[in-house]
């Protein structure tokens, strides 16, 4: 593990940085890539800093993505943030470069880079961002920065509600109010789904199904999205939306992609899901993660194991 004084040497040699974040981003990986982008331009003017990766339509509000090329990478340095391991990062060509390091908040499972920082404790990549800056003379926090690592750090503490949010968390947050960022405008948005998202969540209520041990999950598969005429990008906004129950503490959505298989959002409030879903080509946080099931026969065999989870669970009761 790499102090951050070591990471801001490394930023500090190199001219052309390229930074990048995982597939599918959400608005920790927008904000931590953005606010870390704009707050080495704001410092060093001269160097040349990309964002990559593809653009998320329903956060382009937030970030959007720049024209990386082949030729961009020869020489650079390379920063990923948010991205636990090599196959999510959101552009294959992350090795093409002269140096690579990783930030992230996940579960260190793939120690790729040259140089990394990793903590587990943070509640994002953004709050970790924060604290990169917040030790550095010439990175500075402003307020153009703060926008983007509050929008990610409300992201990933589900607007200060989830477990992993701390006093730490909090006191960072009030930097970026004190900074006079538009909190209300950006949970404003965050809140936002459309009529077609709004009538999902109905629709998932509805084919939710829900175990005696508190375990649930629910499938919307790609006849049900054509139906409600919504994208998978669109469905995938909902995963919250079981845990309001009071019936359900752990829960699974399936949502299936264009080749048949099926993304799996797996989110708990209490059991520990992340070894599940590394045992089905995904992992991620404790209490968050994601997964591939290649058909629904693998859909319902983890909805099983989910069950068996949360009900040894149940009986340790913890």
């Amino acid at each position: 593990m790499n102090s951050f004084a070591e990471i801001i040497a490394t930023i500090k040699k190199y001219d052309r940085i390229i930074i990048l974040r995982h597939q599918n981003p959400d608005p920790d990986a927008l904000g931590s890539q953005a606010g870390l982008a704009t707050a080495i331009r704001q410092a060093f003017p001269d160097k040349k800093v990309l964002i990559g990766g593809n653009d998320t339509e329903g956060l382009k509000w937030l970030s959007t993505a720049e024209e990386v090329t082949d030729a961009d990478y020869q020489g650079a340095l390379v920063i990923v943030t948010d991205t636990a391991n090599q196959p999510r990062i959101d552009d294959q060509r992350f090795d093409d470069g002269d140096f690579l390091i990783k930030i992230d908040h996940h579960p260190n499972d793939d120690s790729y880079g040259d140089q990394l920082f990793v903590n587990t404790d943070a509640s994002s990549c953004s709050e970790i961002i924060a604290d990169l800056i917040d030790s550095c003379d010439e990175l500075q926090l402003t307020k153009e920065v703060a926008y983007y690592l509050y929008a990610g750090i409300v992201g990933d503490t589900g607007r200060f509600l989830y477990p992993s949010t701390t006093q730490h968390t909090m006191e960072v947050g009030g930097k970026f109010i004190a900074l006079g960022v538009d909190t209300a405008s950006i949970n404003n948005k965050m809140n936002e789904i459309t009529l077609q998202q709004a009538k999902l969540q109905g629709v998932l209520f509805d084919n939710l199904q829900i175990d005696a041990s508190g375990a649930a999950y629910a499938v919307i598969d790609l006849d049900l999205m054509k139906k409600l005429g919504i994208n998978q990008e669109q469905a995938n906004s909902v995963v919250s939306t079981p845990g309001r129950l009071k019936e359900v503490c752990t829960w699974m959505e399936a949502v299936q992609k264009d080749d048949g298989t099926f993304r799996m959002h797996l989110r708990s409030q209490g059991p520990i899901i992340n070894g599940l879903a590394k045992n089905h080509d995904g992992g991620g946080h404790p209490l968050a993660s994601g997964a591939t099931a290649k058909d629904r026969a693998e859909v319902e065999q983890m909805f099983e194991e989910l069950k068996e989870l949360v009900t040894e669970y149940n009986q340790k009761g913890e």
